[in-house]
């Protein structure tokens, strides 16, 4: 380990204690574990159970937590109930944000833990991210960023330090599945779930189910399209997408990338 790691310990040990908004992603699963080596017992981990969440993810954050030792509250979130979520603008995740941040601090509040953190990496800062703008009104540490750290170099540190998330691959909640201006509800949600749930179970590894309204767009990592291409494989997708509800079921020959929804937006969402 290096300055950067000894560097982000030093900025946990000054905080005394912290509450750590944990998705389970490789960013919030490192940051947990090093809190919990430097804090012990006065780092715990905060994560909320709502439908936009990614079909498993609950389950594989509370098993990361109980993997690292460390107290995990789930509170449930209530994203759907705000219109201006439901409407998806371009800076729909401020107002997802906002609800998790909300939540965070009401029960960081209540632990009488002062610090709120979450694991926003310094590649973060290059993207699209309105929720960055929730953060800084709930006053939420970003501490991956005050030690300058790169995803490269947290997965990195997560294989040193033995997580088996070190290696996942990023995670985005189920809202960034639709395009911008698209009602998002929980008819919505439920079907584009149960098409990813599916292509888990069909042991794809990267993947995106795209909503476009009767037609879905799959994006799936460079490495695996050709397994779609698989006849047996592509007359199964098909099939259950369309018992899923969609009419039209297509395959996206970029393959899988993150934030795809937002490459309409050009500088639009600078």
């Amino acid at each position: 380990m290096d300055a950067k790691f000894e560097g982000l310990k030093e900025i946990l040990q000054e905080t005394e204690g912290i509450l750590v908004a944990f998705s389970g992603g490789v960013d919030s699963t490192f940051l947990l574990k090093v809190s919990r080596m430097v804090l012990g017992d006065r780092a715990v981990a905060m994560t909320t159970s709502s439908p936009t969440a990614p079909p498993g993810e609950l389950q594989a954050a509370e098993e990361l937590a109980r993997f690292i030792g460390c107290r995990h509250i789930t509170v449930a979130s209530h994203e759907l109930e705000n219109p201006s979520f439901v409407q998806n603008p371009v800076n729909r995740c401020f107002f997802c944000k906002d609800e998790l941040y909300r939540i965070c601090r009401m029960q960081a509040d209540h632990l009488g833990l002062e610090t709120v953190a979450d694991g926003t990496n310094l590649d973060d800062l290059k993207d699209h991210r309105p929720g960055l703008k929730a953060a800084k009104e709930w006053d939420i540490r970003h501490p991956l960023v005050e030690a300058r750290l790169t995803k490269k170099e947290i997965r990195h540190y997560s294989r040193e330090l033995g997580l088996p998330s070190w290696d996942k691959p990023a995670i985005a909640c189920l809202s960034s599945r639709f395009p911008y201006g698209t009602e998002i509800n929980m008819e919505r949600l439920e079907k584009i779930a149960a098409c990813e749930r599916f292509l888990q179970e069909l042991k794809f590894r990267e993947f995106r189910v795209r909503y476009h309204g009767e037609l879905v767009r799959i994006e799936v990592g460079t490495g695996e399209i050709h397994r779609m291409l698989d006849s047996a494989i592509r007359v199964a997708i098909v099939q259950r997408f369309r018992e899923i509800g969609f009419s039209y079921v297509s395959l996206d020959l970029q393959g899988y990338r993150t934030g795809s929804m937002n490459e309409v937006l050009g500088n639009k969402a600078m």
